[in-house]
């Protein structure tokens, strides 16, 4: 029975849960799956690309939504963390977020008319439980920005 469920699990699109002493990166991408599985069942979200690097940019996550382009910043915390992950994106993450959103949409043909930046906090639980928190259209382009540069 053990080897079907490991089998179930690397064939499902679930994501697999760190344990109690797995590293901060494999929490990180934990929470990731966490927030591309949310997207992609919860809001409908059809993903074009995940961990999008250009130079020293990245963008976590790369989603479309009809006719509007939606860039995901994913923060993975701590339950007990006395700091959100949607208030972890202060100004200078948002300015640097910013850039790489514009260097994204520089590389397209087909610009996008609209695009839309939101933030997915997950809050890992001691047990490695994560519960995802989705704001939307979180402001990160002026209403000035047409992003077509």
């Amino acid at each position: 029975m053990n080897f079907f469920n490991q089998l179930r699990q690397v064939f499902s699109r679930e994501p697999k849960l760190p344990g109690p002493e797995s590293s901060r990166a494999a929490r990180g991408q934990y929470g990731e799956d966490l927030a591309a599985a949310y997207c992609r069942r919860e809001l409908g979200y059809a993903i074009i690309a995940r961990n999008w690097r250009y130079k020293r940019y990245e963008l976590d996550i790369i989603c479309r939504q009809g006719p509007v382009l939606i860039f995901v910043e994913v923060r993975a915390r701590a339950a007990d963390a006395l700091v959100s992950g949607f208030h972890s994106v202060n100004w200078k993450k948002k300015k640097v977020l910013h850039r790489a959103c514009k260097a994204y949409i520089k590389q397209l043909q087909n610009k996008p008319k609209h695009v839309r930046f939101d933030i997915i906090d997950i809050s890992l639980a001691p047990s490695g439980e994560g519960t995802v928190r989705h704001y939307a259209n979180v402001p990160l382009f002026s209403k000035h920005d047409t992003c077509q540069s």
